[in-house]
């Protein structure tokens, strides 16, 4: 359902996983690993979400870590939207049994 409001699939992992881990901080790469995206790609739109404010970022010797910025106006809506979103995949489908 999120990606109906979030069209980049790498843009909709990455404000999934700083939504439901408001505590999260890593690098690039390390989220490469995590959602399984490249980091290039990974890279513009940690860029373009620090940019609106959604992310800050700290440098640490040569790496940028990224963490949520828990300030951001819309940011606990944001979560909550994220986490129905979720919710509301994992149910099965009305009308739909399960067989055993």
């Amino acid at each position: 359902m999120l990606d109906v409001f979030i069209t980049s699939r790498v843009r909709r992992k990455i404000v999934v996983v700083y939504a439901k881990y408001p505590d999260f901080r890593t690098h690039v790469r390390g989220l490469a690993k995590l959602i399984k995206e490249d980091p290039g790609n990974i890279q513009r739109e940690l860029k373009r979400l620090e940019k609106v404010g959604f992310l800050t970022s700290e440098k640490q010797g040569n790496t940028k870590i990224y963490a949520t910025n828990k300030q951001f106006p819309i940011f606990k809506e944001l979560q909550s939207i994220v986490i129905k979103s979720q919710q509301h995949s994992s149910r099965p489908k009305r009308g739909v049994t399960e067989r055993a």
